[in-house]
């Protein structure tokens, strides 16, 4: 496998985790109340790559 064929196959994942970011990031930016500190899920949203806005959107996103 060369690097082009590498580099093809990570991209959508690698977009996938910027959408996903971008989305959790608005939603805690406009949520009012989320579940826990806001401070907390936004540093969780950025660190932890795919995970942390999935988390948020199960666990921090409360219904406003």
């Amino acid at each position: 496998m060369d690097q082009t064929t590498l580099l093809l196959a990570l991209l959508p994942i690698v977009v996938i985790q910027f959408a996903l970011m971008i989305f959790a990031l608005i939603d805690l930016i406009k949520n009012p109340n989320p579940n826990g500190p806001k401070w907390m899920w936004g540093i969780l949203i950025v660190i932890v790559n795919i995970l942390g806005p999935i988390l948020y959107f199960v666990i921090g996103r409360r219904n406003y």
